[in-house]
């Protein structure tokens, strides 16, 4: 069997064969840390990191890059508003980022870099593009020349004159061309900036993922993935970059999902339905949030609201229900001399009709219901007159083998009980007497996990739920 999947470059299904054999470079555009993610922002690294554990399962090795936009326009304004600087506010997102995303079951990316901590490399990158014609300076900012890049508009399949209709140079611009779009952005009184060969500035938000993936992955990539809001300008200007610098294509496949709406609108904040996920996880499991996301194919829509979560975590009970109904029966079966062949085959099938469907363009949603049809038959062989210990193991291993594929987890999250958590307290107290302070973050960071906030006072630490 072969993976196929939709590739936004052609708007085609095509056979993926990646650059190295048994090896994938693969680049996600992260998030720009200046406040906590909202669902919508949620939806790209689940479903990626989906689809790279899913490549993982087949055997490839998987080289996953996801930046993090650390220095922009929307930090800037946002260190204004709260008297704090770019990096610290940074830092705190980069951070709460890193908590959601961990609890969605997200793994961590081979490399996270970081915007502030690339600014050589993208120095570099303006300066070649600048030497090869393909970008000039003026007063103080960097701009590409769009037009002499002319494939440009080949990823969202619009044509240079259509691109053209409706823009216009304002008096005192300092763009060439209505089209041509920033590299480096002279910094204004009072904002971070660096130094360049252009003056003191930053970067524009384009060249940043360009710079950076060619430095984690090579000039060419396999899959470059990101959400459909994405598509363009920002990845139509990510290959026109790369490819003037190179010569060379940028990224074989381009992979986008598809929007969310809340209760069949668009989020937004003027509407006041923006859901962050930092929220939701106080409600609910979070795992039900990523079976949730993975419901529904990742190139389509998806339609939030409570009542839909709430089917959502009916059906994910109704597999895990038969899961532990499993393990309870293994724990007590009289192994008895049966042929187990038939049932063995069909658990074999089930995984055989799991790969054949996430091998057509990563599709969760059909995976998802090859997993209910399976706890169905498992529920059949437990109200069947004999059960044997090998048929038993074996649903038990294929149940956990393929959703560690989707990321999801067998077993609710439990809520620790208000004893657990003065039991916790005090184990960390005892550690911090005993300079074990490696335990107390331990412990700190267990009880974090669990929405359980620690505050060190000096009548002792105090508790509360986050």
């Amino acid at each position: 069997m072969t993976i196929h999947l939709y590739n936004t470059l052609t708007r085609q299904k095509e056979k993926f064969v990646p650059l190295e054999e048994g090896k994938v470079k693969m680049y996600v555009c992260g998030p720009t840390v200046y406040n906590y993610i909202h669902i919508g922002n949620a939806r790209p690294p689940i479903v990626f990191d989906t689809v790279r554990r899913y490549l993982e399962y087949r055997g490839f090795e998987v080289n996953y890059v996801s930046n993090f936009t650390d220095v922009d326009d929307k930090l800037i304004k946002a260190a204004k508003e709260l008297g704090e600087d770019v990096p610290t506010i940074a830092e705190r997102f980069i951070a709460a980022y890193h908590e959601d995303v961990s609890a969605l079951g997200c793994k961590q990316a081979t490399v996270h870099p970081r915007v502030t901590e690339s600014m050589d490399i993208i120095i570099e990158f303006i300066e070649a593009l600048i030497e090869k014609g393909y970008a000039y300076e003026s007063g103080g900012d960097v701009y590409y020349k769009t037009r002499e890049f002319k494939e440009y508009g080949k990823l969202s399949h619009q044509p240079i004159e259509d691109l053209q209709l409706g823009t216009r140079i304002e008096v005192g611009d300092k763009k060439q061309d209505a089209l041509d779009f920033v590299l480096w952005k002279a910094a204004k009184e009072g904002e971070i900036h660096w130094e360049s060969p252009w003056g003191k500035g930053r970067p524009g938000w384009h060249i940043e993922c360009s710079a950076m993936a060619r430095k984690y992955l090579g000039d060419t990539i396999d899959i470059h993935a990101g959400g459909q809001d994405l598509s363009f300008p920002h990845h139509e200007n990510e290959i026109a970059q790369s490819e003037a610098l190179t010569g060379k294509t940028f990224a074989k496949y381009w992979l986008h999902n598809g929007y969310i709406n809340i209760d069949n609108e668009k989020m937004s904040k003027s509407l006041g339905n923006f859901v962050l996920v930092h929220d939701i996880i106080k409600k609910h499991d979070p795992q039900l949030l990523r079976f949730f996301m993975l419901s529904v194919h990742y190139r389509h829509p998806i339609n939030y609201n409570e009542e839909l979560l709430q089917s959502t975590n009916n059906g994910l009970e109704r597999i895990r229900t038969a899961y532990a109904n499993l393990k309870h029966r293994l724990d007590n079966t009289v192994d008895l001399a049966t042929d187990d062949t038939e049932w063995l085959q069909k658990v074999e099938e089930f995984k055989n009709e799991f790969i054949k469907v996430m091998d057509d363009d990563f599709n969760t949603a059909n995976a998802i219901s090859v997993l209910f049809d399976m706890a169905k038959q498992a529920n059949l062989y437990l109200n069947g007159k004999n059960t044997s210990e090998k048929v038993l193991k074996a649903f038990i291993a294929q149940f956990e083998e393929l959703f560690s594929v989707i990321g999801v987890s067998l077993t609710a999250e439990e809520e620790l009980l208000d004893e657990e958590i003065e039991s916790l307290i005090q184990q960390r107290i005892d550690a911090r007497k005993n300079r074990d302070f490696a335990r107390a973050d331990e412990i700190r960071d267990e009880l974090k996990a669990k929405n359980i906030i620690l505050e060190d006072t000096a009548q002792g630490t105090r508790w509360k739920r986050g």
